[in-house]
């Protein structure tokens, strides 16, 4: 029998919201965000584990209370090298195809993860992605040795922090399928992730509206909300969504928009001058 998995990424330190995952979503409710992402992990079809794959930090130990509350294995690793912890923690239960996704994404669709698991399995493929949905119902599936082989040749650290660049960066090795959404569904300006206070008061709003309906609320209900409530996109306008450059070069022009959001235009006149004489 083909083993398929779910590996959960998840830690709760972060450099923008510290404790993202363990806040209360909506706001003044008793359910925690990492709660909300494994009930939905649960309702995907055909898979056979779910495994939080988490840190060996101490910060990170309440992460393995909350996998043994909810039913769901536990996966301690290297906290930097994201890479080697999700190949491990395959590794460790045998997995034979892997659904990766993060604890910071609570609006995941279970319904998309099923139908982007199928068309990676018909296709034969070695990794499969989405592509243009909104920002948090993103989906990765791929296969056990494909993650070896990118575990084994992975040399950038970018590469070992974000698990797939190796993968969908080199598609001369590797069968890559791309699963773009539908009309009705394209949506890559909408961003219901959760890195930054303004993506929280977006999501605790998400939540009063939709979850009362049906707490697992999909990707149509997600857009078609959005299309009656335009507003909603103002309250986390502003946030940049973190990149990974291969380039010095690259990273300087990214800060130069971050800085032009900001409005703090004589920094960015002289970040943009050292880009000039900064080499690709």
């Amino acid at each position: 029998m083909v083993n398929r998995g779910i590996i959960l990424q998840a830690r709760t330190g972060s450099t923008r919201l510290s404790g993202k995952i363990l806040l209360k979503l909506p706001f003044g409710s008793n359910t925690l965000v990492i709660e909300h992402v494994i009930k939905r992990c649960k309702k995907v079809a055909g898979i056979n584990n779910i495994i939080l794959a988490t840190t060996t930090q101490r910060s990170d130990d309440i992460l393995e209370d909350t996998a043994i509350s909810e039913g769901v294995k536990i996966f301690r690793g290297n906290k930097e090298n994201v890479l080697e912890r999700s190949y491990y923690a395959a590794k460790k239960n045998k997995l034979d195809i892997i659904v990766r996704l993060t604890a910071d994404n609570p609006c995941i669709d279970p319904q998309l993860v099923n139908s982007t698991l199928k068309k990676h399995i018909e296709g034969i493929w070695d990794y499969t992605a989405t592509e243009g949905y909104p920002l948090g119902l993103d989906i990765e599936v791929f296969n056990f040795n494909t993650l070896e082989e990118a575990y084994k040749n992975a040399e950038k650290d970018y590469e070992k922090e974000h698990v797939t660049p190796y993968i969908y960066m080199n598609p001369q090795i590797f069968k890559i399928n791309k699963v773009k959404a539908p009309k009705e569904l394209y949506a890559p300006d909408i961003r219901i992730t959760l890195d930054t206070e303004e993506d929280y008061t977006l999501l605790c709003a998400v939540f009063d509206y939709l979850y009362p309906k049906n707490e697992y609320f999909n990707a149509y209900d997600i857009v078609n909300l959005f299309k009656e409530k335009p507003w909603l996109k103002k309250i986390n306008k502003k946030v940049i969504q973190k990149k990974t450059f291969d380039t010095l070069k690259e990273e300087l022009k990214e800060a130069v928009k971050i800085l032009d959001l900001q409005d703090l235009k004589r920094a960015s006149k002289i970040l943009e001058e050292i880009i000039s004489h900064e080499k690709d």
